[in-house]
């Protein structure tokens, strides 16, 4: 994953949400840097259980396709960056790697692509010169194999390798690049592969210096006045992630190429980050995660390319906490690896979030108004009667300090309550059903049959030392926390 930046991978949904009836798919990247990676078994029964039906490793590693095998998932190994300069020199040696890494394994385990490299050209521009030899000696052994129609080679690259990404219409490839990079189209084209895009609207936005509003990063809609339109073509973009793919699509064809499908094999948003990373955290990691999952899901296109899906992977299943850099490296994952998800996802476009708890919970939107969240938690606690001692300062639920947390609490509380009564979960639209319990640590919501204690990072040991805004007493929250994104709500997978 490439952490370069341009200026502009949890509850996973089950059958339906991963692959629609038009074939788009949400996948997911795997990475290693984790201190207590669960075993290969471990992880193969977490994707199943959530009807995962794509992942994408970073190496080739033997237990983890023999954990894979029988599975259904399908799978795209990957050639290390270490791997590339060797592979690229020698075509037994490409030979060597297919036959141990990807024949040893068929057709038990479901392997569909390649990924030579992990954004080559920015990361090691040395190995640059060999890449699509690489690329061309791995094909080779395939068709030897004749195993080239079922597995596809490619190599994932970056924005950063498109200077000037908006407006998309006039995007290009960095012709200092040009000739590596025309090898690489002419091979996707010739051996009818897929050019791989690593695209995240997270570093668009944050190096941006705010000349794109966070909505369009997180694919809220934005009012007329501020609409993203190409001047050229006049495309409106409901959201960056879309712009990149349409800047990568107009890159391909100023270098004279058509007919190539762009696959997203990266994106998503750190749900975590240091003090000066206010925009790494839940909140909008599950806006952003939610809305791509509908975005893609939808089977549509950029605007340029509006009939061709943008098959997707998240990145990624589990937060690697070895990777080194500033901390929202380290928080990328949509689950723990106790097997408990970082934060829920709403099932397509419904209010329901999916979850295996026995019981039914009230929790806030995570997108919701934050004056309407307000007006409804200060009802809950007043006139609704909902406990809400457990959400002031210093009390167990009280971190961390959103509202969306906070309403959360409350409208359970109320909904637990009054639902025999009538009560319902709506509070003017800004509330949700949800089957998993949110409970988290020392916070247990009203009706949670959870005892357990959560072993994981609890909302209290990653909050902010200095919490933003303040409760009191009035139930009235400061306007800074009103700019806060919403909600972290620690899930248990039962």
């Amino acid at each position: 994953m490439m952490r370069g930046k341009w200026i502009g991978g949890m509850i996973f949904l089950l059958v339906g949400m991963f692959t629609n009836v038009l074939g788009s798919f949400i996948g997911i990247n795997i990475g290693t840097d984790v201190s207590d990676l669960p075993s290969e078994t471990d992880t193969v029964a977490l994707l199943k259980a959530h009807q995962i039906t794509h992942v994408r490793l970073y190496n080739a590693d033997a237990h983890m396709l023999k954990a894979l095998s029988n599975s259904g998932i399908e799978v795209m190994v990957g050639v290390t960056n270490e791997e590339v300069l060797g592979i690229g020199e020698s075509a037994s040696v490409a030979a060597a790697w297919i036959n141990k890494n990807v024949a040893a394994y068929l057709p038990s385990t479901n392997i569909t692509a390649i990924a030579v490299g992990s954004e080559v050209i920015t990361t090691i521009p040395n190995a640059a010169p060999v890449l699509v030899s690489a690329m061309n000696y791995l094909h080779k052994a395939l068709v030897a194999s004749n195993l080239n129609f079922q597995i596809k080679v490619s190599t994932p690259q970056s924005m950063d390798i498109i200077p000037k990404p908006f407006p998309p219409s006039t995007a290009t490839f960095n012709y200092s690049w040009g000739p590596t990079i025309y090898r690489i189209l002419q091979f996707i084209k010739n051996t009818n592969s897929y050019y791989m895009l690593n695209a995240y609207p997270y570093y668009g936005y944050t190096s941006g210096d705010g000349i794109f509003p966070l909505d369009y990063a997180l694919f809220r809609p934005l009012p007329p006045v501020k609409q993203i339109v190409d001047p050229n073509t006049l495309f409106h973009y409901n959201s960056m992630f879309d712009a990149m793919v349409d800047a990568t699509y107009y890159s391909i064809e100023d270098f004279n190429f058509s007919g190539i499908s762009v696959v997203v094999t990266e994106t998503g948003w750190p749900w975590f980050g240091g003090s000066k990373e206010p925009d790494a955290n839940t909140g909008n990691a599950q806006t952003y995660t939610n809305n791509l999952i509908r975005r893609v899901l939808n089977g549509s296109g950029p605007p340029s390319q509006p009939k061709l899906p943008i098959n997707t992977y998240i990145y990624e299943l589990f937060n690697e906490d070895q990777r080194p850099g500033p901390v929202s490296e380290k928080n990328w994952g949509v689950f723990y690896t106790n097997g408990s998800a970082v934060y829920p996802l709403s099932l397509n476009d419904s209010n329901q979030i999916t979850g295996n708890s026995s019981g039914v919970f009230c929790v806030a939107k995570a997108d919701a108004d934050p004056d309407k969240l307000q007006d409804g938690l200060n009802w809950a606690c007043g006139q609704g009667g909902a406990n809400c001692t457990p959400i002031q300062k210093g009390q167990r639920c009280y971190l961390p300090d959103t509202i969306v947390n906070h309403a959360s609490y409350a409208f359970n509380d109320y909904y637990q309550k009054m639902q025999s009564a009538g009560g319902t979960c709506d509070f003017d639209g800004t509330a949700m059903t949800t089957t998993v319990d949110p409970s988290y640590g020392a916070c247990k919501f009203s009706g949670s049959s959870n005892s357990s204690a959560f072993t994981g990072l609890t909302p209290a040991s990653i909050a902010p030392s200095s919490p933003v805004g303040g409760w009191s007493s009035n139930l009235q929250v400061s306007n800074l926390q009103y700019l806060m994104p919403a909600a972290f709500l620690v899930l248990f997978l039962l």
